[in-house]
């Protein structure tokens, strides 16, 4: 399954139709979607999801619905 880099505004826009919201991992700078319910991951803004994609490089890629977050190519 090839994963293909996709546009943030666009992993939000799928995200919010599945009912994910964006989280970090409490105390680390991991981030990730959630649907809320896990007491390890705190709920953040939209706008800080993009801040700290874009501080620590990282992309959202997509295959087959699947999302995930990884470090972005050069």
């Amino acid at each position: 399954m090839v994963m293909e880099p996709i546009s943030v505004e666009s992993a939000i826009e799928k995200a919010k139709k599945k009912g994910l919201k964006p989280g970090r991992v409490r105390g680390t700078e991991g981030i990730q979607f959630t649907k809320g319910r896990n007491n390890h991951i705190q709920v953040i803004s939209w706008d800080q999801f993009r801040e700290t994609l874009s501080k620590r490089r990282l992309q959202v890629f997509e295959s087959g619905g699947w999302m995930k977050i990884m470090k972005r190519g050069r």
